[in-house]
């Protein structure tokens, strides 16, 4: 279950409170999963250029989501809610992204080295200048997607 104290300094901006938050606490920043947001509303959130790397995001509501820019490195998107987010040079570099939902999200100029792709529904994503190989796309849902 998300951590209510996380999900309050996220909604209260990305650049003036959570990132300095991350450096701030730089242990918590490191060890794995230890950013909670599991389950957590952040729907429609500006997120723009938040450090999210290795934070737990399993089955979260992160629909129409502004991400673009964000470090997601190693973070658990797994059953996750991105439908309609903007992706758009985001790093998800080794994310979990089983099982989630990017149904017309835009991925234009995402990182998608080694995340975990599968049963992922990509309907309909934004995948331009995205790096991402055949196998990963494969391995999801793909269904009119721009690429």
């Amino acid at each position: 279950m998300a951590n209510q104290q996380q999900l309050d300094l996220l909604k209260q901006g990305v650049a003036s409170t959570w990132n300095n938050w991350r450096a701030e606490h730089p242990d918590t920043a490191i060890e794995l999963n230890s950013v909670d947001l599991s389950e957590g509303n952040l729907g429609e959130v500006n997120l723009a250029e938040v450090d999210l790397s290795e934070a737990d995001l399993r089955r979260a509501d992160l629909n129409n989501a502004n991400l673009s820019r964000a470090k997601l490195v190693r973070a658990d998107l797994s059953g996750a809610n991105l439908a309609g987010a903007d992706l758009s040079d985001a790093d998800l570099r080794e994310a979990n992204l089983r099982n989630a939902d990017l149904r017309n999200a835009d991925l234009a100029g995402a990182d998608l080295r080694n995340a975990d792709l599968r049963d992922t529904r990509l309907y309909w994503a934004i995948l331009e200048g995205a790096l991402i190989t055949p196998e990963q796309l494969s391995q999801a849902s793909v269904k009119g997607e721009s690429l």
